[in-house]
């Protein structure tokens, strides 16, 4: 399966409620073998008070049709950040979507023990890789190039 991102990335800065330093956002759909496959948040953390980090929202579900045809979308997330005892950056699942709110474009948003449970996180993985490692704002901010 070959990844790329879509035609219409785009990003926004805005700023951290718990400590006023800027918070930036990248998102995109991903393309799997020339198809839409999933939809990224990810948000780049500039704390003042503690590590900086990166949230990485995925959303797989259908993507051809509007809203009312969402219902089987399914969301995961991870934080991508320092790990005591590591001397790189790690990535740990979390809770789907904390930054959003409800609704179909998120559909059922995971928690980390459904989503280690889930027959799609495998996926999940090589998508959140993928941004990783391509996306220029959050490869930046978590790599430093």
């Amino acid at each position: 399966m070959l990844l790329t991102f879509g035609p219409d990335r785009q990003t926004r800065e805005f700023t951290c409620d718990c400590c006023n330093a800027p918070i930036e956002r990248a998102w995109d759909f991903i393309y799997a073998d020339g198809a839409p496959h999933a939809v990224y948040f990810a948000n780049c953390y500039h704390h003042t008070d503690r590590d900086h980090d990166a949230w990485i929202d995925v959303i797989f579900g259908t993507w051809v049709e509007g809203p009312d045809q969402w219902s089987d979308h399914v969301a995961f997330a991870c934080r991508v950040g320092p790990v005591m005892g590591q001397t790189t950056p790690a990535s740990t699942l979390v809770t789907a979507g904390l930054a959003h709110p409800d609704g179909p474009l998120f559909g059922r948003k995971l928690d980390r023990k459904a989503a280690l449970q889930h027959p799609r996180l495998n996926e999940f993985w090589k998508v959140s890789d993928f941004v990783l490692e391509n996306d220029p704002l959050v490869r930046g901010h978590i790599y430093g190039h």
